[in-house]
């Protein structure tokens, strides 16, 4: 039986095939494992031209560098990627694996990661949402696999609380005014005016669902 590929491009040799080339296959399946467990690449999302398009991700058989085959996935650029209109990140059907994916683009314009066809689940960052998301690619149903949201991300607000138990939720890039009382000191004038940045970095945190965790990106 002739050799064969797993959906990630690991070549899964037979036995008694391919007499004296098993250390170059062998050190090249390590190479695509080592991607897949830890490694690092930059998908551009205008390879398929300006404005909404799909950019289709697609396995090396038996070849290091396929992008799905990547642990971590900048979407984008590293210093941001200016696009024109929303787009569709895809893999395909028989992919299972968990990533760490950051929208790396701008411009007021969805990015989704979804996998090729079918109505299952999908991952889906807003037109103002720029930041990393933990995604599970369940490739739990051949016909309609899902893509989960396992809830790891960066923060998007936090609640500034005066001990009345009154409290003010500052959302991501929102503008918030705090009124004196409830515990709350303002310095200047009656009310101060508090601006969160988009993504901030912050802390650690864990959310009230327990699945939120911010490493410090």
């Amino acid at each position: 039986m002739a050799s064969n590929y797993t959906a990630l491009g690991v070549q899964l040799m037979t036995t008694g095939e391919k007499a004296g080339t098993w250390g170059t296959l062998t050190n090249t399946n390590w190479n695509i494992m080592e991607q897949i467990s830890g490694g690092y690449i930059v998908q551009t999302l205008n390879a398929a031209g300006a404005g909404a398009n799909t950019t289709t991700l697609s396995v090396n058989d038996g070849t290091a560098g396929a992008t799905l085959a990547h642990r971590v996935i900048i979407l984008g650029a590293v210093s941001a990627q200016a696009i024109t209109g929303n787009k569709i990140v895809t893999i395909p059907l028989d992919v299972q694996t968990f990533y760490i994916i950051k929208n790396s683009t701008s411009g007021a314009y969805t990015v989704q990661f979804k996998y090729v066809t079918g109505s299952g689940n999908s991952v889906t960052w807003s037109s103002t949402e720029k930041g990393y998301k933990i995604l599970y690619a369940a490739a739990d149903d051949g016909t309609n696999p899902n893509i989960i949201d396992v809830g790891i991300g960066t923060m998007t607000s936090f609640t500034l609380a005066g001990t009345s138990g009154s409290s003010q939720t500052i959302s991501d890039g929102n503008t918030a005014t705090i009124a004196a009382g409830n515990g709350i000191t303002t310095t200047a004038a009656a009310t101060d005016t508090v601006t969160i940045a988009a993504n901030p970095a912050m802390t650690p945190y864990i959310s009230s669902t327990g699945k939120v965790l911010v490493m410090g990106f």
